[in-house]
């Protein structure tokens, strides 16, 4: 049996909700608690209609003096991050949960990552057996220093870091390059780690939906800050329409205003060119925009540690069986998994990347196979994790 511990709706703020996922839970036994919202009460304070989005796709720019003042406080006095105000309600339910049926082991999965200090706890606590999952680097996030931390604060953080990572009795990842991240930290924690990507719901996904575009239509979806290389993006874009050739670029989340703007601007001097700006939309209706794309937009933060970087966005871009095209670290575990599929190529240059997208415009290849996607199936990584 499986139990899943989580927040309360009620007592907790996000940047964005989508409630049909509530159905992937279906058959769990999911328990709830309060938790103090400290993100609540920074949009309180700020006046915000919105808390931060991640590495602050709202928020970008040069920030003014409340938002680095408000970054300064999360950074240096909300250490690990804010969501820690969950976890004295967390530890007090789980152990009257384990005291009624005794667990044989937890996972705790972050960002954000004070919930390990939850897991931490149990194990020091009750001795149960603990993995701790890090789906994104903890002080090697790319927009860390955003948060101006001061030395004292990131001396601290890093020490939590180093006890979860030494603690823990196996430790999950993304990549095998953030293995390499976290065994700097902890020498000798690559022994206990498993490489466990995202991977994807075959079940989202229909053999039937095919692209019917009037025109190529280039699509992205998700967060997108302007650690992106989003300047090669409008440079191979740039040199695609002075051909003469006809795109649509369709963003489907939430971009940075600089970037649409920037697209914007091209589209004035392109007649040629259609963005397209969605905005936020469900899972369900998103997973729908890839399948319908004639190809997909995958960017790598241009930052440093970039290597490892492997959102599950990547996952769902091979899972809908559409060629992907975009720029990242030619030697990076994320265009690993591209060539692994047959799924397309991320580029460092601007024209050749140009040059690619122009081919595929007269003649636009296959994605990954059936057969290359199924490695990346979340039961398929179930199964290895098991095994």
């Amino acid at each position: 049996d499986v139990d899943v511990l989580t927040v309360d709706p009620e007592f907790a703020t996000h940047p964005l909700l989508d409630s049909s996922l509530e159905a992937e839970a279906a058959g769990l036994n999911v328990h709830r608690t309060r938790a103090r919202d400290w993100f609540g009460t920074y949009q309180k304070l700020t006046r915000r209609k919105e808390v931060p989005f991640s590495g602050f796709a709202n928020q970008a720019g040069h920030p003014g003096p409340i938002q680095r003042l408000s970054r300064f406080i999360r950074g240096n006095f909300f250490i690990p991050d804010p969501r820690r105000g969950w976890n004295g309600h967390a530890l007090s339910r789980a152990r009257q949960l384990h005291a009624k049926l005794p667990y044989d082991a937890v996972i705790t999965t972050g960002p954000p990552h004070s919930t390990h200090l939850i897991g931490r706890a149990l194990k020091r606590q009750l001795g149960l057996a603990w993995w701790a999952d890090f789906r994104d680097p903890w002080t090697d996030i790319y927009y860390y220093d955003q948060f101006y931390p001061t030395a004292w604060a990131r001396a601290y953080d890093a020490s939590l870091e180093r006890s979860v990572l030494t603690e823990s009795d196996r430790v999950l990842t993304v990549s095998k390059d953030l293995v390499r991240l976290l065994d700097e930290k902890v020498p000798g924690v690559r022994k206990r780690c498993h490489v466990l990507p995202n991977g994807y719901d075959p079940a989202d996904f229909s053999e039937t939906v095919q692209p019917k575009n009037d025109i190529f239509t280039l699509t992205y979806t998700g967060t997108l800050t302007l650690d992106y290389p989003v300047g090669h993006v409008e440079a191979a874009l740039e040199a695609l329409l002075q051909s003469g050739s006809s795109l649509r670029l369709r963003l489907v989340g939430r971009p940075a205003n600089e970037f649409v703007a920037s697209m914007e601007a091209l589209q004035k001097r392109f007649p040629l060119f259609h963005l397209e700006n969605l905005g936020y939309r469900p899972h369900a209706e998103s997973v729908h925009y890839l399948q319908t794309s004639d190809a997909l937009l995958l960017l790598i933060p241009d930052l440093p540690n970039n290597k490892g970087i492997l959102t599950g966005k990547i996952f769902e871009y091979v899972g809908s069986g559409r060629p992907i095209w975009g720029f990242g670290p030619t030697d990076g575990d994320a265009q690993d998994i591209l060539i692994q599929s047959a799924a397309g190529s991320l580029f460092e240059s601007a024209s050749a990347a140009s040059q690619t997208l122009q081919s595929w415009l007269s003649s636009c290849p296959k994605g990954a196979s059936p057969e290359a996607r199924a490695a990346f199936t979340r039961m398929g990584l179930a199964k290895g994790l098991i095994g």
